[in-house]
């Protein structure tokens, strides 16, 4: 029953998902204009709980990254999708999931939601052992609402995982930050704020340019308030897929 009520709602939204990017694309394009920025950001189509289906939709219409939230359904899409896909890790890792995904995601582009030194060392020797040619790109998760409920280190304890990523994990780039916002999933104008705060510090006691650090911020319902705030990643899911299905998770 739940498969094939599945596989009828992908029929019926054949054509829906393009729809819906190419809006998603022009409202990111009208973002970027009235915050006066010349490059857009790069827009990760958040695909958990979709089927294989609606994914391959968003790819036939130019996307090429992809969000997923759980180790196990990243694991089984990405065989089945082409392999130029740049698959960005989303949800809370777990450590002991952390081999797991390198090993079975060869073309794993980022692990969004490093928030601990134990994950960024089990990362770095998963990318070693696995013998990539490439580092792995990382960004700390930083919790910018101060709910307890949420995942992410502190803003007070954000430069010290940078640095030790920066200096003791040679398998990993660190590429920036990343926030949630608010429990609901919302983010108000103060997480973003929190977030570029944490970011201009980590480029100061780290010697690097505040611009070379990427901001992970915004998704379905605050993306375009996230632009205009300066984020360079934006996650966006409901808004191109349709709501979710969590009957089977």
């Amino acid at each position: 029953m739940h498969t094939n009520c599945i596989v009828a709602l992908s029929a019926e939204s054949k054509g829906m998902v393009a729809k819906s990017l190419s809006e998603v694309l022009v409202r990111v394009a009208s973002a970027t204009q009235r915050a006066s920025r010349v490059n857009p950001p790069r827009l990760v189509a958040v695909s958990k709980t979709k089927p294989l289906e609606m994914l391959l939709e968003a790819y036939e219409a130019g996307q090429r990254s992809f969000g997923e939230n759980y180790v196990q359904e990243i694991i089984e899409k990405v065989p089945q999708m082409p392999n130029d896909v740049s698959w960005h890790f989303i949800g809370h890792l777990q450590s002991n999931k952390a081999k797991q995904i390198v090993n079975s995601v060869p073309n794993l582009f980022m692990v969004e939601t490093v928030d601990t030194v134990k994950l960024a060392n089990l990362l770095d020797k998963a990318v070693e052992s696995a013998e990539w040619d490439r580092k792995l790109n990382v960004l700390v998760q930083v919790n910018t609402s101060g709910e307890e409920s949420k995942f992410g280190v502190p803003p007070n304890e954000v430069v010290e995982l940078c640095r030790h990523i920066t200096q003791e994990c040679g398998h990993l780039t660190l590429s920036g930050l990343m926030t949630i916002g608010m429990p609901d999933y919302t983010s108000k104008p103060e997480n973003f704020q929190c977030l570029s705060k944490c970011r201009r510090q980590v480029a100061a006691e780290l010697q690097l340019q505040e611009e070379s650090l990427e901001l992970s911020m915004g998704m379905s319902g605050d993306f375009e308030s996230a632009i205009e705030m300066g984020s360079t990643n934006i996650r966006v899911g409901s808004t191109i897929f349709g709501a979710r299905d969590y009957s089977n998770k």
